[in-house]
């Protein structure tokens, strides 16, 4: 549980979560009102398994699909389908990879043309306490020390922290041991080591925090209805700084050229 993993886990582990940044990347360039989530998920796959991987989600638990596609209330594990986006929509897409024994897994949360100002703010407040929790996957740190900032950030601001849902640690399996939650008190929970590989990943409503499932069995929404966001990094523990196995460089560089940056 929460091993630390060895330097050529972590390479592996990289080699994962590049790919799915780099598969993020490719789906930014397509994001825009009238493409489908059932158009992005089977670029998504063809993607993936052209770099040589398997689509991490994909049959894991049962899902149906490579990606998670959760549009504005939908906080996580929406199922791609053909409805189309529309100009003013947010979507976080979650994807993950399978490759060489090790798992990749990260998200990201695109806005759809022209976005209402309000919720821009809530996007770049959630992707801030990601950077801020991650600052804290130090040696020696707590996962309470990563919680509680990321707490702090997003409810200073007035938005709420989703409970049930939390990161994970990850390795050869997409969750592991310890979870990861994004509320809790500095200097509780498990002592960070040196080498453990753990995802952060804020999920922030702008509304209330309470969540309801749909009778798919997979969609968490929020119970208001009003908009959620989810950002996600996997991390390496250091030993004076995280090791951050994800980057958001190739997506921006995409949005950059859009101009639609967060």
């Amino acid at each position: 549980m929460g091993l630390a993993k060895t330097a050529e886990e972590i390479a592996l582990l990289r080699e994962n979560n590049q790919l799915v940044s780099r598969t993020l990347a490719e789906l930014a360039k397509h994001i825009a009102p009238g493409v489908t989530g059932l158009q992005l998920d089977k670029i998504a796959e063809q993607f993936i398994r052209d770099h040589g991987a398997e689509p991490g989600f994909l049959g894991y638990r049962g899902f149906p699909n490579t990606l998670c596609i959760s549009v504005n209330d939908v906080v996580i594990h929406g199922i791609p389908s053909a409805t189309a986006l529309r100009d003013g929509d947010i979507v976080s897409i979650d994807c993950g990879t399978r490759m060489k024994g090790y798992v990749g897994d990260s998200a990201y949360t695109f806005a759809v043309g022209n976005v209402d100002e309000s919720v821009m703010r809530l996007l770049r407040a959630t992707k801030q306490s990601l950077q801020l929790g991650v600052e804290q996957a130090v040696a020696g740190k707590r996962i309470g020390d990563i919680s509680f900032a990321v707490q702090r950030h997003v409810e200073k601001q007035g938005y709420s922290v989703v409970r049930e849902m939390v990161g994970h640690a990850i390795g050869t399996k997409m969750h592991e041991k310890p979870d990861v939650p994004n509320y809790g008190q500095r200097g509780s929970g498990k002592t960070l080591v040196k080498g453990m590989t753990i995802c952060v990943e804020p999920m922030i409503n702008m509304g209330r925090r309470d969540i309801v499932q749909d009778r798919d069995g997979w969609t968490i929404r929020t119970k208001d209805r009003k908009p959620s966001a989810h950002f996600e990094y996997a991390v390496a523990v250091g030993r004076d700084k995280p090791d951050i196995l994800t980057t958001f460089e190739y997506i921006e560089e995409v949005l950059k050229q859009k101009g639609s940056m967060i």
